[in-house]
C-alpha cells in the first residue's frame, strides 16, 4: 500500500525551491502563497468556490450538514465550545476562545 500523506523533502513545498529544515514543508509564509495558488488555480481564487466544490455552503442552521465546521467537529477533529455559545475550533482554539471570552 503506498503512503498517501505529504512527506517532507528538504525543500519548500510552494515551489519557490528554497531548502527548509527537517521535517518542514514550507519556508516562512510560502504555506499561504502555495494556498493562495491553488485556489487560483483550482477554485476561482477563492475558499467559498472551494466549499462549494466539495458540497458546503453558508447555512442559517449550524446543524446543517452544509457546515463546514459541523463536519469538523463530526468527523472528531475540532470541538464546541463547552460554554454553549456555538464557537467551533481545535482544542486549542476552544481553549484560547475560552479563556478569552468565558471568564467566570
Amino acid at each position: 500500500m503506498s503512503n498517501t500523506q505529504a512527506q517532507p523533502t528538504g525543500y519548500c513545498y510552494c515551489g519557490c525551491g528554497n531548502t527548509v529544515g527537517y521535517g518542514r514543508y514550507f519556508a516562512a509564509g510560502h504555506d499561504k502563497t502555495a494556498e493562495a495558488a491553488f485556489l487560483a488555480i483550482h477554485h476561482e481564487g477563492t475558499v467559498a468556490q472551494m466549499l462549494h466544490a466539495h458540497g458546503y455552503r453558508g447555512v442559517a442552521d449550524r446543524s446543517e450538514k452544509s457546515s463546514v465546521t459541523k463536519a469538523a467537529v463530526d468527523q472528531g477533529l475540532w470541538e464546541e465550545c463547552p460554554k454553549g455559545c456555538g464557537y467551533r475550533g481545535t482544542r486549542e482554539s476552544i481553549n484560547n476562545h475560552v479563556n478569552r471570552y468565558h471568564q467566570d
